[in-house]
């Protein structure tokens, strides 16, 4: 009997000292969730930006050509001039990394002050010029980034509005002014540096070659109306800028579970 008293008594006062236990007020605060990590950054993507800059060549006049007849040369001197200007206008490009490698595709348009002339050292009387008011490109990229700083190449075919002009200025009557549309390709390579996940600044240097524009000199009697003159053009150009890139390609935060 007095066994089974104490038994009984032993099961109640662990039952009320449970009960009192759970009736007590707890210090924990409310479960704390951390935030999920932002998405791992990559070079992926669409992005639109502009750039300025400044650009410096050459208008090499080596020889007058006749119209109906190209072999038919006339080599001249004292044409040939240095070009420059400022430059500036905007891009818009398609980036792709895998691993470390960026595989792109970019194309620009540029307004610009280039320009230049020459005044024949022989005549002194005669001037050449040429001026670039708009040129563009499209170019493939490929380039190694190191997180954010990604270290480029690119190359591509350059396309430009080439105005030229022949004033002789003791015959204004053989006064000339041509415009041509000109292609040839652009090589070079540049920097850029990611400051967040969507905004990059760059700089960049390229390298272009126009190639040779022909222009009839106007006003020349026959058999003479059929000259023109030849120069190729080369350019220098070198340009900072600034991106932005659309989240559009990046890829998904991590999952995190919350308990």
């Amino acid at each position: 009997m007095t066994r089974t008293l104490l038994l009984s008594s032993a099961a109640v006062l662990a039952l009320t000292t449970g009960a009192l236990a759970a009736d007590l007020p707890t210090t924990k605060g409310p479960p704390v969730y951390a935030p999920p990590p932002p998405p791992a950054f990559t070079w992926s993507g669409v992005y639109v930006g502009g750039q300025l800059g400044y650009q410096w060549g050459q208008s090499r006049s080596s020889y007058i050509f006749d119209e109906t007849n190209p072999s038919n040369t006339l080599p001249i001197s004292g044409f040939a001039h240095n070009d420059s200007g400022i430059v500036g206008g905007g891009h818009i490009g398609f980036n792709y990394q895998v691993s470390q490698f960026v595989f792109g595709i970019e194309g620009d348009v540029d307004g610009s002050s280039y320009r230049g002339s020459a005044t024949n050292a022989f005549l002194a009387t005669e001037v050449e010029s040429t001026r670039i008011p708009i040129e563009g490109s499209v170019r493939g990229r490929i380039g190694f980034a190191f997180d954010r700083v990604l270290i480029y190449g690119t190359g591509g075919v350059e396309f430009a509005s080439v105005r030229s002009g022949f004033d002789p200025i003791a015959f204004p009557a053989f006064n000339t002014s041509a415009t041509n549309g000109r292609v040839g390709w652009t090589v070079g390579g540049g920097i850029e540096y990611a400051i967040d996940n969507n905004w990059s600044i760059r700089a960049e240097y390229r390298y272009a070659d126009l190639g040779r524009v022909n222009y009839a000199i106007t006003g020349l009697p026959a058999p003479f109306n059929t000259l023109g003159f030849s120069k190729r053009i080369t350019e220098n150009i070198a340009t900072a800028g600034f991106s932005y890139r659309f989240d559009m390609f990046a890829p998904p935060a991590p999952v995190v579970a919350k308990y």
